[in-house]
C-alpha cells in the first residue's frame, strides 16, 4: 500500500460509533423533487475516504466521492429543496451534503432521527480529520487517488496505458516514446505492469523534492542526519527564528516519524519534509493560526468581516435568495450580515432585494439559520444590519422573531449599568447579536425613563445611509417610515444615521452612532478627507457598501476603506475575484475569528496619518521584502475537459496596502508545466523539453513597503495563455504582518477560497528593516 495515512485515520476514530455506523452504512433517500425521491444505499469504503453508494444506472451501478469533497454538513430542512419537496415533520431526519463546487450539494433523507444525527456526525469527524492532515499527506491522497483513477480495471497494477493516463492526471506531459521509457525502466520484473513495490518506486521518483535534498544536505552535519544543534542553526540562519535548542528538540519531536532517531534527538530527511510541510513551515505563522490580537478593545478599533446583501446567492436583480448564504458567510467567518426586509404577502417579513427579481425567503428562516450558525466558526459578536422596509405589523413579527429565536444571545440592553461612552469589546460580547438599525430616541433614554412612542417616523433615507443606487429611476422614494418601538429597541450600538460630513458627526454624533457609505461617496471622502475620515473610525463605526449599479454582484477593493479605518467593509460574498481573496486574506490571522485589531496609528486620537499620503510620517517603519519563487507542487489541471491540456504556470506576488506600496511582479511561465529533467536524469533517461511535474523557478523580487502594517501578499498560480486571459490555478492572500521569513510552503486555494489539498508552492520570504 502506498499511502500510511489511511491506517492512522483509522487510529484516530479507532473504536468510534459513528464512524462504524457509516462503514455498516445504510439507506438513504435522495430527494430532489416531490415526485423524485429514491432510495439508494450509501456506505464508507474502508479507505474511510471515499462514499460508495448504489445507482439505477445500468452502464454506472457504483457511484462514489471522496469525503476530501465535502464542504460542509446541514443537519435539517436547511436547503431550499428539502424546504419545498418534504414535510415539516421530516425536519430532524434531513441534512445536506455541501461539495466545495458551490454549485453541487446532496439533500437526503433518513430512516430516524438518530440514524441522520450518526451519518451528519460521523461524516463531520472524517472531513474534520481530512482537513487536519498534513500538506505531505494530503499530497499523497491526490496522488493515490489519481492513481486509482488511473487503474481502469482495478487491478492494483498499472499498465503502459494506464500510467499515460495518470500522468496526465497530475499534469506531466510525455510523448509515446519517452512514457514507454520511464515504464521500463520501473518494470523490473519485466511483466508488462507495475504493481507493489515497481509502483511505489515509481512514486518515490515522481514525488522526489531536488530542493528539499540540497537543503537539507547542507544542514544534516550529523551521518546524514540533523542534530537538534543541526536544526537549529537551520531555523537561526535559514528561518530567522528567535528560539534556542529547547524548540529545535520540540520540532523533532513532533515530526520526526523515526524513533531511533527520535530518541537521540537527530532528525531524519522525512521528519524534515514533514516539518515543512506542516503549520510550522508555512508561510502563515502558526501562533496567528488562533486569536492572538487584544481581543478587549472597544469594537470600533477592529476591522470587521461584513457582507452586503448576504441573501443573494448570484446577481442583484434576477438571482436567488436563500438561507444557506448567510451559513456559507458565517462559516467563512463573517460577523457583519444585511437583511433587506420587506412585508410578506402571507403577513410574514421576507428578506430580498426590493424592486427586483430576486427570489424572497422568510425573515424568520434567516433568523433561524443565523441563531444555528453564527458561532461555529468564530465565538464572537455577530452584527444583523437591517435595512427595514415593512409596515408596523411586520416590523412587530421581525422583533418578536430575533426576541424568540436569538433568546439571551440578543443584545437589548447595554453591557454596562450606566450610560456607556465607548463601544463594549469583542471580548465582552462573545456569542451575542448586536443589531444595526433605526432607533427612535438617544441610547440615554434607556437610563432616563424616557420612553419613545409606540410608533412613530424616521427617515427612510438612512436604511443603507445613503439610498441604493439601483439604476430604476422608477424606485419610489419615501420620506418617512413608520418605526414600531418593539424593534427600535432592540438597536443599541449601531444606531443608523445619515452622514452630514465630519464636522457634523463630531458635534452631534454619538459614538454608537453610525453611518453607511456607498463605495463612490467612501473613496471620495478618503481622496478629499483623508485624515477627518480616519479620525471618524477611531471612536465611531462606518459601513461601506457596493453601488447599486453593480448589478452582477461585483465588488470594489475594499484595501483603501481599510487604509482609512472604515471597519464594516461589505462585500459581495457569493462573487469571486482579487476582493474576496483579499477580504478572506485580511481576516485569515487571528484565529479566523473575524475580526482583526487596526494598527495603532488608527486607533490613537493624537495620530496625525494621511491616508492620501501614507509614505511618510512619525508611523513610517520602512520595510524590504523580498521573495524568491522556488518551485511549485502537484499543480491541478485548469481545462479538465481537454484530456490532453498540461498547465503552463507562471506565478505572479502582488503586495497590496497604500499607494506607494502597491505593487506586482510575475515570473516567466513554464511551457507544459516545465522540464522533468531532474526525474529524467534520476531515470537514467536524457532531458525531454515537453515534460514536467514539479515546476521550478528560482526567480526573485524584491518590494519595498512603507506601511507593513495595512499590506497583504497575494500569490498567485496561473495558467499562461498568449491569446487570452490566464487562467487561475489557486491563489493564496495573507497579512504581511503574518508572513514568516525563510523557506516556507504557501498552499493555493480555489477562486471560492477552498483548500486545493495536493497545491502549493516552495519560497524564500525575508521581510527585513530598510537602512
Amino acid at each position: 500500500r502506498l499511502l500510511s495515512d489511511v491506517s492512522s485515520t483509522l487510529h484516530r476514530l479507532e473504536g468510534d460509533g459513528d464512524l462504524k455506523f457509516l462503514l455498516t452504512g445504510g439507506t438513504l433517500v435522495k430527494v430532489r423533487s416531490t415526485s423524485w425521491q429514491k432510495s439508494r444505499y450509501y456506505k464508507l469504503q474502508e479507505d474511510c475516504k471515499t462514499m460508495w453508494h448504489e445507482s439505477r444506472r445500468t452502464f454506472k451501478p457504483k457511484q462514489t466521492f471522496s469525503v476530501e469533497d465535502i464542504e460542509s454538513l446541514r443537519h435539517g430542512r436547511l436547503s431550499e429543496g428539502l424546504q419545498k419537496y418534504t414535510h415539516p415533520s421530516a425536519e430532524d431526519r434531513c441534512f445536506s451534503i455541501l461539495f466545495k463546487d458551490h454549485h453541487k450539494h446532496l439533500d437526503l433523507m433518513a430512516a430516524s432521527a438518530e440514524d441522520a444525527r450518526r451519518w451528519v456526525s460521523g461524516l463531520e469527524k472524517l472531513v474534520s480529520n481530512m482537513r487536519s492532515l498534513s500538506r505531505q499527506t494530503k499530497s499523497e491522497h491526490w496522488i493515490f487517488n489519481c492513481m486509482r483513477k488511473a487503474d481502469k480495471n482495478e487491478d492494483n497494477k498499472m499498465t503502459l496505458k494506464e500510467l499515460k493516463h495518470f500522468l496526465r492526471q497530475i499534469n506531466v506531459e510525455v510523448d509515446d516514446t519517452y512514457a514507454e521509457e520511464l515504464f521500463k525502466k520501473c518494470d523490473k520484473s519485466k511483466s508488462g505492469s507495475l504493481e507493489g513495490p515497481e509502483i511505489k518506486h515509481y512514486y518515490d521518483l515522481l514525488t522526489h523534492r531536488e530542493e528539499i535534498d540540497v537543503m537539507f544536505k547542507k544542514y544534516a552535519n550529523s551521518e546524514g542526519h540533523m542534530s537538534a544543534r543541526d536544526l537549529l542553526t537551520f531555523l537561526l540562519t535559514e528561518q530567522r527564528e528567535q528560539v534556542g535548542l529547547g524548540h529545535a528538540v520540540t520540532l523533532i519531536n513532533k515530526y520526526e516519524m523515526d524513533e531511533t532517531a527520535k530518541q537521540t534527538q537527530h532528525m531524519t530527511k522525512d521528519g524534515f519534509l514533514m516539518y515543512m510541510h506542516h503549520e510550522d513551515g508555512a508561510v502563515l505563522n502558526p501562533a496567528h493560526s488562533a486569536v492572538h490580537q487584544d481581543m478587549g478593545q472597544p469594537l470600533n478599533h477592529y476591522y470587521i468581516s461584513s457582507s452586503h446583501n448576504t441573501y443573494l446567492t448570484a446577481d442583484q436583480l434576477k438571482g436567488p435568495s436563500s438561507t444557506e448564504a448567510y451559513i456559507r458567510a458565517l462559516m467563512k467567518g463573517c460577523r457583519c450580515v444585511e437583511l433587506d426586509c420587506w412585508d410578506g404577502s402571507s403577513g410574514e417579513p421576507v428578506i430580498y432585494h426590493g424592486y427586483t427579481l430576486t427570489s424572497k425567503v422568510l425573515f424568520r428562516d434567516v433568523i433561524k439559520a443565523i441563531k444555528d450558525y453564527a458561532f461555529k466558526t468564530s465565538e464572537y459578536p455577530v452584527i444583523l444590519s437591517l435595512e427595514n422596509h415593512c409596515t408596523v405589523p411586520q416590523q412587530k413579527l421581525m422583533a418578536h422573531h430575533m426576541a424568540s429565536i436569538l433568546g439571551e444571545a440578543l443584545v437589548t440592553t447595554p453591557v454596562s449599568s450606566t450610560m456607556p461612552t465607548r463601544f463594549p469589546s469583542p471580548e465582552e460580547l462573545k456569542g451575542k447579536f448586536l443589531i444595526k438599525g433605526k432607533r427612535l430616541n438617544k441610547l440615554n433614554a434607556v437610563f432616563s425613563n424616557n420612553n419613545s412612542a409606540e410608533v412613530d417616523s424616521v427617515s427612510e433615507e438612512d436604511e443603507a445611509g445613503d439610498s441604493k443606487e439601483n439604476g430604476d429611476k422608477a424606485k419610489p422614494k419615501k420620506a418617512k417610515i413608520q418605526l414600531a418601538k418593539e424593534l427600535s429597541d432592540m438597536v443599541l450600538y449601531c444606531r443608523s444615521v445619515h452622514f452630514g460630513g465630519f464636522e457634523h458627526a463630531k458635534d452631534s454624533q454619538a459614538f454608537y452612532e453610525m453611518s453607511s457609505l456607498k463605495e463612490s461617496k467612501a473613496f471620495s471622502l478618503a481622496d478629499t478627507s483623508g485624515p477627518a475620515f480616519l479620525h471618524h473610525n477611531m471612536d465611531k463605526l462606518t459601513r461601506i457598501y457596493p453601488a447599486g449599479s453593480r448589478t452582477d454582484s461585483s465588488n470594489y477593493n475594499p484595501v483603501p476603506m481599510w487604509n482609512t479605518g472604515c471597519q464594516i467593509v461589505a462585500l459581495n460574498f457569493q462573487t469571486t475575484g482579487k476582493e474576496m481573496d483579499l477580504n478572506q486574506g485580511r481576516f485569515l490571522a487571528n484565529g479566523g475569528c473575524g475580526y482583526a485589531l487596526k494598527p495603532e496609528f488608527q486607533r490613537d486620537p493624537s495620530s496625525q496619518m494621511n491616508p492620501s499620503s501614507l509614505s511618510k510620517g512619525p508611523w513610517l517603519q520602512k520595510k524590504m521584502f523580498h521573495v524568491m519563487v522556488i518551485s511549485a507542487q502537484q499543480l491541478p489541471k485548469v481545462n479538465k475537459e481537454k484530456h490532453k491540456s498540461i498547465v503552463d504556470p507562471l506565478v505572479r506576488v502582488e503586495v497590496c496596502g497604500v499607494d506607494a506600496d502597491n505593487a506586482s511582479k510575475e515570473t516567466n511561465h513554464i511551457e507544459n508545466n516545465g522540464n522533468l529533467l531532474m526525474l529524467l536524469q534520476r531515470f537514467g533517461l536524457p532531458m525531454h523539453p515537453s515534460v514536467g511535474f514539479n515546476p521550478m523557478w528560482n526567480e526573485s523580487f524584491r518590494f519595498l513597503v512603507h506601511v507593513p502594517e495595512l499590506a497583504m501578499v497575494r500569490f498567485l498560480v496561473e495558467d499562461y495563455d498568449s491569446t487570452s486571459q490566464n487562467d487561475l490555478v489557486g491563489q493564496y492572500c495573507l497579512p504581511l504582518t503574518s508572513v514568516q521569513n525563510g523557506y516556507r510552503h504557501v498552499p493555493l486555494l480555489t477562486k471560492r477560497g477552498d483548500v486545493i489539498s495536493s497545491a502549493g508552492l516552495f519560497v524564500h520570504l525575508m521581510l527585513l528593516d530598510t537602512k
